[in-house]
């Protein structure tokens, strides 16, 4: 006899069509939003996987608005999210960190969202075979498609929906519609769908490891030094261990660790970077936001990361994500502390 529990699967399609069913006042914009989300990450997750067979590796001799050199596979993943984006007809505009200005939509193709993405986070990492990927926010225009750009420059706290995807060993999405859930699905390319493999993920609130570039040790301010060291080198009193060490370098990543082991995600503001290095609408906002859906906390050091409000659409911010007692004892370093970066003392 066939095990039904084997055979139904919870597709990626059934479970956004799931969460459409239980709103019964929705209309399935969202639904066919997120099917383009989908066709995105499954077209970059093929040319990844066959980059240097197909000559996808390598400078593609621009930079972007960072002012990094862009790679083949980051023009490729760009074009890639924007048509499939653009044709869903449910975006108005669109942020991408491989374009200097908003993306605004045909009117004709316009809807009531607006996406912030990165297309491939971790691209540096791309020629060593290193896991990358793909992170995405979801706002709604509160004047729909007939919103202005200033609808966008908003707290990360009105996001609906953040997720990314890895593509590595295997392509993992992670996914929260802010229901206090964070499910994880693994593309299963037999069938050419996500499955949910990871439901509901809850990140433990103290871990033991620390995720960050300690090349930049020497130039932190002094409650970041505090904080790591305290991890490092714990007071016999505390009773605790050391913490351990993991750092890739990319984004997507080192965040996939820490939701699923717990511990510490940071990339801190220094003296080389005074508003840190990683950008708000498309890549501290949603994993910040996906952080706290799975019961963990993200902060600057001194103030909740989605209640910051960016002036720019490349705007970036100082980061710390994890465990909710991992984090609470960074803010506890800030609180302590009359030396940090990211902010008003020195």
């Amino acid at each position: 006899m066939t095990d039904h529990h084997k055979t139904n699967i919870m597709t990626l399609t059934r479970y956004v069509l799931e969460q459409q069913r239980a709103h019964p006042e929705a209309k399935g914009d969202l639904t066919i939003a997120m099917n383009s989300v989908q066709v995105g990450c499954k077209f970059v997750e093929a040319c990844v996987r066959k980059a240097r067979l197909i000559n996808l590796v390598g400078l593609a001799g621009n930079t972007n608005v960072q002012g990094e050199d862009q790679k083949k596979l980051d023009v490729l993943s760009n074009e890639m999210f924007v048509n499939a984006l653009m044709a869903s007809g449910k975006f108005s505009f669109m942020v991408s960190e491989e374009v200097d200005d908003i993306v605004v939509v045909p009117e004709e193709l316009r809807g009531k969202y607006c996406i912030t993405f990165d297309p491939l986070d971790g691209s540096s990492n791309i020629d060593a075979g290193v896991n990358v990927g793909t992170i995405f926010g979801i706002w709604r225009l509160p004047s729909g498609s007939s919103a202005t750009v200033d609808e966008i420059l908003v707290p990360g706290s009105e996001i609906i929906a953040g997720g990314y995807c890895m593509y590595g060993s295997s392509c993992n999405l992670v996914l929260t519609f802010g229901n206090n859930r964070v499910e994880g699905f693994t593309l299963d390319p037999a069938l050419g769908e996500f499955i949910l493999t990871h439901p509901d993920i809850r990140i433990p609130p103290r871990g033991k490891i620390y995720s960050v570039n300690e090349g930049n040790s020497m130039f932190w301010d002094d409650a970041t030094k505090a904080y790591f060291d305290g991890l490092k080198f714990p007071s016999p009193e505390s009773g605790r261990k050391p913490y351990s060490a993991r750092y890739i370098g990319s984004m997507v990543a080192d965040v996939h660790r820490t939701l699923l082991y717990g511990g510490v995600f940071a990339y801190p503001s220094d003296r080389k970077s005074r508003s840190g290095k990683l950008r708000i609408l498309y890549e501290s906002f949603p994993m910040a936001f996906i952080t706290e859906q799975a019961g963990g906390k993200a902060t600057t050091g001194v103030q909740r990361v989605l209640d910051l409000v960016p002036k720019h659409i490349h705007d970036r911010c100082p980061i710390f994500l994890g465990g909710a007692d991992d984090i609470a004892e960074v803010e506890t370093a800030f609180a302590s502390s009359n030396n940090w970066l990211n902010g008003t003392q020195k």
